[in-house]
């Protein structure tokens, strides 16, 4: 997608959740897409942390699901989108990537924001007024850990001795300073699958944010770019609606409750807030070639969220996307473990 690229990396994003109370079966059928995934050929895998299950996810700690995906799966590699970083220990966070990077043989990536849940903060004894200076303090922490450095205290480095991440360090942001500020510190940058609090389409509200973060962008690697996107291919655009629906329609009335979105949205208002790609595959494809911020990624980062599929449903679309959608738009599945900075 970046000029220059022979191949952009493939992901997916789930958020780990069900429709029951039975939280074993959903983390089960959450292991299960990494196993398929890894056996389509998709790149990465990548879950979001969730303190509060009723803000979008079911899934409280990232680090110990990824280990247990890292034993059923071979090549694909595993991350976070997000870890909501100031509600970590930095060197503690650092001990859990570095043993789950150890054991999935330096298959990981480290995705972090500031999360928004006033709930999880209060809950974390952390002052929400403070997250982006948190997210700042911690990141550094994070950083010096995971390069192996003496962190906190003399004498103490954090073991298993990281590898090389250098380059697999991401950061989720919401503006275009935010995308400035990463681009600074070395941080690849991840956009989320909408923009909140705005009335333009969200590529027309993104492209400008991964601009600013390119040209901010003063190092000597290349930067990378993650784009996470609602995509869900279906026979055609009203089976894909009976799936998805009535989920992106109630999620996007529960965030008009606290302003993210305008109060009372139509269902069709609800899809393009969510910013969703739906429909038979050609559809999908034809839409996915006029999206804005695309262009300028290296991965794309596809989701079902905010709609909560049954386990076969997510199976065949992840199929769809690996065989179908990804293809026709120049990606090919990788045969080896997809290497950091590939």
């Amino acid at each position: 997608m970046t000029n220059g690229t022979p191949r952009f990396r493939l992901g997916f994003l789930t958020h780990v959740q069900g429709r029951g109370t039975d939280l074993a079966q959903t983390y089960r059928n959450a292991t299960e897409l990494f196993v398929a995934a890894d056996e389509l050929g998709f790149d990465v895998g990548w879950v979001a942390q969730h303190h509060v299950p009723g803000s979008g996810g079911g899934l409280s700690s990232p680090w110990t699901f990824l280990a247990h995906a890292a034993a059923r799966t071979t090549r694909i590699r595993l991350g976070t989108a997000i870890t909501v970083l100031p509600l970590e220990d930095p060197v503690r966070l650092a001990e859990d990537v570095a043993v789950v990077d150890t054991l999935s043989g330096g298959r990981v990536e480290v995705g972090v924001g500031s999360g928004y849940s006033e709930l999880e903060y209060a809950a974390f004894g952390r002052d929400p007024a403070r997250k982006r200076e948190l997210t700042t303090e911690h990141l550094n922490v994070l950083r010096t850990a995971l390069a192996g450095e003496e962190v906190r205290a003399p004498g103490f480095r954090v073991q298993p001795a990281p590898g090389d991440f250098s380059d697999r360090i991401w950061q989720g942001v919401f503006s275009g300073p935010g995308a400035q500020h990463a681009a600074a510190g070395g941080s690849n940058l991840l956009l989320n699958r909408a923009a909140y609090g705005f009335d333009a389409p969200t590529d027309e509200i993104q492209r400008p944010w991964a601009d600013a973060y390119l040209d901010a962008w003063d190092r000597p690697r290349r930067p990378r770019i993650g784009l996470s996107r609602f995509v869900f291919p279906a026979k055609d655009r009203r089976t894909a609606l009976a799936h998805i629906g009535d989920d992106v329609h109630r999620a996007a009335l529960r965030m008009a409750e606290n302003g993210a979105f305008p109060k009372g949205l139509a269902p069709e208002e609800a899809l393009r807030r969510f910013h969703c790609f739906y429909g038979s595959t050609e559809e999908i494809v034809a839409e996915l070639r006029q999206e804005k911020a695309l262009p300028l990624a290296t991965d794309l980062i596809t989701q079902f969220n905010p709609a909560v599929l049954d386990h076969d449903t997510a199976i065949r679309a992840l199929e769809l996307i690996a065989t179908e959608v990804a293809p026709a738009l120049g990606w090919q599945p990788a045969t080896e473990p997809a290497l950091a900075g590939v």
